[in-house]
């Protein structure tokens, strides 16, 4: 699957990362997880203290999918606002849902500082701002929303924005305490960690059967590398490739584009630094990294061929400078890296994972979104608590089938 195209900054920030082997014979053990990025990274970490064998095999190098383009904001807000979500799913539900996000937060702060590789993991406060007068409005409602459920959030008005920032906005909400981090070194910090306490990590290892042995309730994974794997259980974290193995109807994929800038000397205009997005469907957003470079990215586009995604990139480097340079005209920036890339989402806005009667003992990770380093953290701890336990409530909450209450209140 082409997934991106372009040039990539966050391999370049850690050029010695570690290798592993390629699968070379036979080998079984209780849990085999199917993809290298950072979702089969946070499956790893949570099995890697669970007392059970677990392997991974990666059909490329670790990280160089999804994981490379990933933009890594940390937060609990997407693109569907928390009060959208409660007129499909009930309030208790997104209650719990908004409960469990900002809980994955803290277990990537957590993780980062347990592992031996730096992650680069900073909190960052968030700035939300209304695209447009009219989403004023809705922006409130979400506030008032957040605020009653124990977010640490402000409402920053037009003036308020004008005093910190040099753009003017209608109305913003101004969240503490989200987060950013380097979703490469991220991902083969986690996997670092869980070869340290006995996971088997291959390289360069393709799956291309799999097979239920209902007599002895094993899965059988054949690979490209001429071997097999026995398994009590898999997880297929293989990000948007995983739409190949099983195709999911209630995801999809867009196309998105992002720049990287060289460096900036000057960054004191960007108060702390901020997380920056907006209401704007597609939205723009920008991060700063930890060698004061900028990302910006959005201006998504619906085309889901790679020819047509990718003919469009110069256009849009260009006018996320463009973009970028409206709101800090005083700050010049220059593009080192620049990309396209496919952009999954849910239609329901909430992160699935795919339990399918044709795949017995197995998980489809899904955690498609603009959250999606948030998700499958979230939905990693889930699933392993599924399969080391035997019983996750939580779960439910994610599985395809999951209900659409449109009631309100659901108990």
């Amino acid at each position: 699957m082409n997934l991106q195209s372009g040039t990539y900054y966050w391999p370049t920030t850690f050029p010695d990362a570690p290798s592993y082997p390629a699968l070379k014979e036979d080998t079984s053990c209780d849990v085999l997880i199917i993809g290298g990025g950072s979702s089969g990274a946070q499956c790893a970490y949570y099995l890697a203290d669970a007392n059970v064998d677990v392997a991974l095999i990666e059909k490329s190098t670790i990280g160089s999918g999804s994981t490379s383009t990933n933009t890594a904001l940390l937060q609990y807000s997407g693109e569907k606002m928390f009060t959208h979500l409660v007129n499909t799913f009930g309030e208790d539900y997104t209650v719990r849902h908004l409960q469990l996000l900002k809980e994955a937060i803290n277990e990537i702060e957590e993780a980062s500082k347990k592992v031996a590789i730096d992650c680069e993991f900073n909190r960052r406060d968030t700035l939300y701002a209304a695209s447009c007068a009219e989403d004023v409005e809705s922006l409130n409602k979400e506030y008032q929303f957040l605020k009653q459920h124990n977010c640490e959030l402000s409402f920053l008005t037009k003036e308020e924005i004008e005093a910190k920032y040099p753009f003017s906005r209608d109305a913003a909400i101004y969240s503490y305490n989200d987060a950013e981090i380097n979703p490469f070194r991220f991902t083969h910090a986690l996997l670092d960690y869980a070869a340290r306490k006995g996971t088997r990590l291959y390289e360069n290892t393709e799956m291309n059967g799999y097979h239920y042995d209902e007599e002895r309730g094993k899965i059988i994974v054949s690979t490209k590398t001429g071997c097999s794997i026995q398994a009590r259980f898999v997880i297929f974290a293989a990000g948007y490739e995983g739409m190949e193995i099983k195709k999911e109807k209630k995801a999809s994929y867009v196309s998105t584009y992002t720049v990287t800038t060289h460096p900036v000397d000057d960054l004191s205009q960007w108060y702390n630094r901020t997380l920056i997005w907006e209401t704007a469907r597609p939205y723009l957003f920008m991060r700063t990294t930890r060698d004061n470079r900028i990302i910006i990215g959005g201006l998504d586009d619906n085309t889901t061929y790679p020819e047509d995604r990718d003919s469009k990139l110069i256009h849009r480097k260009k006018k996320l400078v463009e973009e970028f340079n409206k709101m800090f005209p005083d700050m010049k920036v220059e593009p080192a890296y620049y990309l396209a890339a496919f952009y999954g989402g849910i239609s329901d806005g909430i992160p699935m994972i795919g339990q399918y009667e044709e795949y017995p003992n197995s998980y489809f990770l899904f955690g498609f979104g603009d959250n999606g380093t948030v998700y499958s953290q979230l939905l990693s701890k889930l699933i392993v608590k599924e399969i080391v336990e035997g019983n996750c409530p939580d779960l439910a909450l994610y599985l395809q089938d999951r209900p659409l209450l449109n009631k309100g209140k659901h108990s």
